[in-house]
C-alpha cells in the first residue's frame, strides 16, 4: 500500500520542523534542499528550490557554498544555528513552519522598535528572553552554554520574522571552552532587502571594518 499525497505532505512538514530546529542532526544545508524540493514538488512548484535560491542570490544572501557562505560574511562560521533561520523564513511563507509561540502585533512592534537601542550594548541569551520572552522558534539546542538563534514572529506572514543570533565558543587566547557562561548576542536580523542591511550588530558582534 502506498501512502496518499496528503500523508506524505504531512510527514514532510513534520520533518521540516524537526530539521530546522536541530539541523546539525540531519545533515546540514543540502538535506534542507532535498526536503524542500520534495515539498515544492508535492505542491506543484517544480522550480521552488531554485527560485528560492535565486531570490536570495539577488539579495547577496546565497553564494556557491549556499546560505552558509553568505552568513559567514557577517557571523562566525561556527554559528550553525543561523543557517536554518533563513530556510525557516521561506517555510513560514509556504505555511510549513509551526511556531511554538505567536507574538501579538503589539509585542512584535515593541520588539522591532527596540532593536536599535537593545543592540547598542552587549547582551546575553537571558537578556533577550527577559526583554522579549520565549521565542517563536528556537534553532539549536536548549543547553545554556551552546550557540543558538531565537526567532520571533506573529501569525501574520507579512510581518517579518526577527532573529537573534547568539554565539559561544572557545576563547582564542586561552583555548578554553566555553568562552562565555551563556551565549552572547552578536546580531539581530530581519527584513527582505539587501542581506547586509538586515543585520544590526552588538558591539561584540560588530565586524572589524565597522568598528567605531
Amino acid at each position: 500500500m502506498v501512502r496518499s499525497a496528503e500523508a506524505v505532505h504531512a510527514y514532510l512538514i513534520d520533518q521540516v520542523n524537526l530539521m530546522l530546529r536541530r539541523l546539525e542532526m540531519y545533515g546540514g544545508e543540502p538535506a534542507l534542499w532535498t526536503l524542500f524540493d520534495h515539498l515544492f514538488f508535492l505542491e506543484d512548484a517544480d522550480n521552488g528550490v531554485q527560485d528560492l535560491h535565486e531570490s536570495w542570490r539577488a539579495r547577496n544572501a546565497f553564494t556557491p557554498t549556499g546560505v552558509k557562505g553568505a552568513l559567514q560574511r557577517h557571523l562566525p562560521g561556527d554559528l550553525g544555528s543561523a543557517l536554518p533561520s533563513m530556510y525557516a523564513e521561506a517555510a513560514r511563507q509556504r505555511g510549513w513552519l509551526r511556531l511554538d509561540r505567536t507574538l501579538t502585533m503589539d509585542e512584535h512592534t515593541h520588539l522591532r522598535t527596540s532593536i536599535e537601542t537593545f543592540v547598542a550594548e552587549n547582551r546575553t541569551w537571558r537578556d533577550v528572553l527577559d526583554a522579549f520572552g520565549e521565542p517563536s522558534v528556537l534553532f539549536g539546542g536548549t543547553n545554556p552554554r551552546y550557540e543558538k538563534t531565537l526567532a520571533y514572529a506573529t501569525a501574520d506572514k507579512s510581518d517579518p520574522m526577527v532573529f537573534f543570533h547568539l554565539w559561544n565558543g572557545s576563547d582564542p587566547d586561552t583555548k578554553t571552552w566555553p568562552k562565555h557562561a551563556e551565549p552572547i548576542l552578536l546580531a539581530t536580523r530581519y527584513g527582505t532587502g539587501p542581506f547586509a542591511a538586515s543585520f544590526s550588530f552588538t558591539p561584540e558582534g560588530r565586524p572589524p571594518e565597522t568598528e567605531i
